[in-house]
Parts: structure tokens; C-alpha cells; sequence
């Protein structure tokens, strides 16, 4: 399976604040051998919104959305997701009776417009306010505030997908090499891509405080340790030293 993530907002794109979901989710989903396969910043548009839903719409990619399920007239994910998914917005009763349970008669008029939601979509449970974010196949629409996503994010996991969490066979090794420029381990990089075609290479050259490369490979626990095992002797053979 392929996750993603769409992550709503202008404050988000204006740097009026500092999106803390694509670290949380990367790091969420390494911890249950998982990966990360993109990542997509959207601002508070409507067009824009369905258009990035429906692209992500696939039969093997679970989705994350973080933002704009609020109420205000700025939120427009609940709609924009029904839209993508063509169906109808309509009052879930579910979510109206935990809204109701949470705020009382302060529900109405205001907040009970977040029990509007695509129909036939499933609640996902919101422990901090109890207003719930909702899902539809492989798409999960969560609130922007990490306080109350990252908690549901944990229970999607662990409740719909329990089946893949620790299933991958995933490993990630790398090294570094001091003084050397990535046109020097050019040859080196392809030689590997064509012998290990199932695992995925990786160059990251830092410049400060020394011109370093972090040169490493990702995929298949066995073939990661073969492959970084033949990198190592392949960069000595070239006359540079590699630490990790």
C-alpha cells in the first residue's frame, strides 16, 4: 500500500504557522514498517482541494488529510471531499449526538454544521473535542490542530489497518563520506540501481561544516545489507574512507 498526505491550509503555505503533521506522519508510520510515499500542501481553495482529493483517489493508496473540516467559511474540506467522491453532504446523527454530548446547548446553531459530512462516510473519533473526522475508502479527513489529529491518526492505524502495521520487510542503512563529490560515485550509485532493482538508492551531499555525502540504500532488509555491504568496498576500492 502507498500513503500520502494532504496537508489544508494557507497559514500552512504563508508561514503563518509551522506544519508539524508531515514529520509526525512520517515518523508514525516508520515506527509500524511503514513509509511515507508523498506529500501535498494545499491552500484553503476549494477547486484546488477536489482536484488534489480527486488525483489521489487510487484502489492502493490510504490517504491523510489534515485541515479545513472546521466551520468557518474557510473550511472547505467536508464539501470539497464529498464533491471528489461525488456524494451528497448530508447530517450524520451520529456525529450530531456526540456534539451535542460535548457541547450542550452551545451545539447549535454553529457547531453542529461539522456533523455535515459526505453520506455513507465512517466517523473517526476525536478524544480532545469529540467532533469527529470522517472517512471515506482509503481517505481520512482530520482536523488541522496536531493535539487532536495525531490521536486519531494512531486509531485509524490500529483499527482499520492493523494488517499492515509490522508486515514490511523494510530496512534503511547509509554512510557517510568526507571530501568527495557526488559525480565521483556516479559509477558506483548505477552499478548498484542496476544490481539491486528492488531497493531504492539515496545521495545526500551537505555541504557545512565539510562537504559530506550520506550515500545509503532503502528496501528488502536482505538486500539492503548486501548492497550497503558492496558500497562499503566499493568506496575504499576508490580510494575514500566512509564512517557511519
Amino acid at each position: 500500500m502507498e500513503f500520502g498526505t494532504l496537508i489544508i491550509g494557507d497559514e500552512i503555505l504563508s508561514g503563518k504557522r509551522q506544519d508539524k503533521h508531515f514529520e509526525y506522519l512520517k515518523k508514525t508510520l516508520k515506527k509500524y514498517g511503514l513509509s511515507l510515499s508523498w506529500v501535498k500542501y494545499i491552500q484553503d481553495d476549494s477547486k484546488d482541494i477536489i482536484q488534489s482529493i480527486r488525483q489521489s483517489i487510487k484502489s492502493n493508496t490510504i490517504v491523510f488529510s489534515f485541515g479545513g473540516i472546521g466551520a468557518t467559511p474557510d473550511d472547505f474540506t467536508r464539501q470539497a471531499a464529498a464533491d471528489a467522491f461525488e456524494l451528497h453532504l448530508t447530517r450524520n446523527d451520529e456525529a450530531v449526538k456526540l456534539i451535542e454530548e460535548q457541547f450542550g446547548e452551545g451545539a447549535y446553531p454553529k457547531r453542529v454544521l461539522m456533523a455535515d459530512i459526505p453520506k455513507g462516510a465512517l466517523l473517526i473519533p476525536n478524544e480532545i473535542n469529540k467532533i469527529p473526522g470522517f472517512k471515506i475508502n482509503g481517505h481520512h479527513f482530520l482536523p488541522g490542530f496536531p493535539e487532536m489529529a495525531w490521536p486519531m491518526v494512531e486509531w485509524i492505524l490500529n483499527t482499520h489497518y492493523k494488517q499492515l502495521l509490522n508486515q514490511n520487510d523494510f530496512a534503511e542503512a547509509s554512510v557517510w563520506i568526507n571530501d568527495v563529490s557526488e559525480s565521483k560515485l556516479i559509477d558506483l550509485m548505477n552499478e548498484i540501481v542496476k544490481k539491486y532493482p528492488e531497493i531504492k538508492l539515496f545521495s545526500l551531499p551537505k555541504l557545512e561544516p565539510m562537504k559530506t555525502i550520506e550515500l545509503g540504500v532503502k528496501g528488502p532488509s536482505k538486500l539492503v545489507a548486501e548492497a550497503m555491504l558492496e558500497i562499503q568496498v566499493k568506496i575504499v576500492n576508490l580510494g575514500y574512507e566512509w564512517h557511519k
